[in-house]
């Protein structure tokens, strides 16, 4: 997709804050828009990505026991997940605009520090309320990942943005994916407690090398933080291709969600798979985790429209197959292994695509539009998630597929609308 050159939106706020669509950004030797990136760095990022996205989902394979070991009645456990999400969706709003305001490297590293400190809290917390106070900053410290990723885009030549941003995002989605069937494992061998206390130890350690690895990029703003966060607003309404990507990942992601809440439900079922089983089986989405370079190269050739249809496409067929053979069979699964490579390939593919889109848009606001761009489908996968499994507890796989199905559906009317000025 060919992004086009859109005017500056005549307000104040915006002179005040230097936003220019597509002009390049001052800089010093320390600041970003470098002329390269090594693939040292990029990997760093890509790990850094990784390790602290996956503090937000330890826990979900988890609720039962940690509940257990609270005493927190079985009614209030899905808070365990929720307050986490709660501190993520906050910090995608709250603080990953901070990025266009404040030093990078120094903001990455408190909010590192802060989920290191949250981890060590829940492992040893005593009682439920310790815990989901914890748990809410845990989430909150995890927006670090949101800040590397236009970090990411900063250090990167144009001609090679999506590329870097795809390789740094496929480091992301392995630690989403991951996240779970490793901490099922650990508390496995072990217990649950050892999951925070290690993922602390990690984050800790990952400070000590960002510290001494990571460039300083200081943004050039005129903004205090309460003009910043209005500038949103601005953002929000006036820059139609933020608002076309961001519903486009939030169907996308939706259909993710409602996947990965039922899908587990379906395999304890009719088939029958053990929690290690099921744990084994939510290995096969990291197999989607490649669709995010090959985004970026796809999206640095301009071929970012082709792409994104075919995402979408791929994320219904999947539902489609899902359908092909008795529930329970062997070859019923074996489609339901595909299902999720293709459904994780398509939205993987398509949050790439998104971000190279907007990333585009200008360097000065990067960091605001990501947190706009990541909070609307955040949003879309808490309620998609809550969708789905009332659907599954009502009307079964029926249900639960005909509403993953119908998220990429309606993704794909609204992009068919989609004229060359968006």
């Amino acid at each position: 997709m060919t992004i086009p050159y859109y005017h500056a939106i005549d307000v104040p706020l915006w002179q005040r804050s230097g936003f220019r669509m597509n002009q390049p950004q001052t800089t010093t030797p320390q600041q970003a828009d470098h002329a390269g990136i090594s693939s040292g760095l990029i990997t760093l990022l890509a790990v850094s990505c990784g390790l602290i996205v996956a503090n937000i989902y330890y826990a979900q394979p988890l609720i039962g026991p940690i509940s257990a070991a609270l005493g927190l009645p079985v009614s209030a456990a899905g808070l365990i997940v929720t307050m986490t999400q709660i501190g993520y969706g906050a910090g995608l709003i709250l603080v990953v605009p901070l990025g266009d305001l404040f030093e990078n490297q120094r903001l990455t590293l408190v909010m590192v520090g802060l989920a290191a400190v949250s981890l060590l809290a829940a492992a040893f917390a005593p009682a439920p309320l310790p815990f989901l106070t914890a748990a809410l900053f845990i989430g909150i410290g995890s927006v670090a990942v949101q800040i590397l990723v236009p970090y990411a885009a900063h250090l990167a030549p144009e001609a090679s943005r999506g590329r870097v941003v795809g390789n740094v995002m496929s480091g992301l989605m392995l630690g989403v994916m991951l996240a779970r069937p490793v901490s099922s494992f650990i508390t496995a061998l072990s217990s649950w407690h050892v999951v925070f206390v290690l993922s602390a130890l990690a984050m800790v350690m990952l400070g000590l090398v960002l510290r001494s690895k990571l460039p300083q990029r200081q943004p050039a703003h005129a903004l205090s933080y309460a003009e910043l966060l209005s500038s949103m607003a601005h953002l929000a309404l006036n820059t139609p291709i933020l608002r076309r990507r961001a519903l486009y990942q939030a169907c996308m992601f939706g259909t993710f969600s409602v996947f990965w809440t039922t899908s587990p439900l379906l395999l304890a079922g009719p088939y029958q798979l053990t929690q290690r089983g099921i744990a084994l089986f939510a290995l096969a989405g990291v197999a989607g985790a490649i669709a995010a370079p090959i985004a970026g190269r796809v999206a640095d050739q301009g071929w970012s429209r082709p792409a994104t249809a075919i995402a979408m496409i791929l994320a219904a067929v999947a539902w489609l197959l899902t359908h092909l053979a008795p529930q329970g069979s062997a070859l019923a699964l074996g489609l339901l292994v595909v299902a999720a490579i293709m459904i994780d390939f398509g939205v993987q593919a398509n949050v790439v695509l998104g971000q190279r889109a907007i990333f585009a848009l200008g360097a000065h606001a990067r960091s605001r539009l990501n947190g706009l761009y990541m909070a609307t489908f955040f949003a879309a996968g808490a309620i998609t998630s809550a969708l789905g499994g009332w659907a599954y507890a009502h009307g079964g796989w029926i249900w639960a597929s005909a509403l993953g199905l119908a998220l990429p559906v309606v993704a794909l009317v609204y992009f068919a609308t989609e004229k060359g000025g968006e």
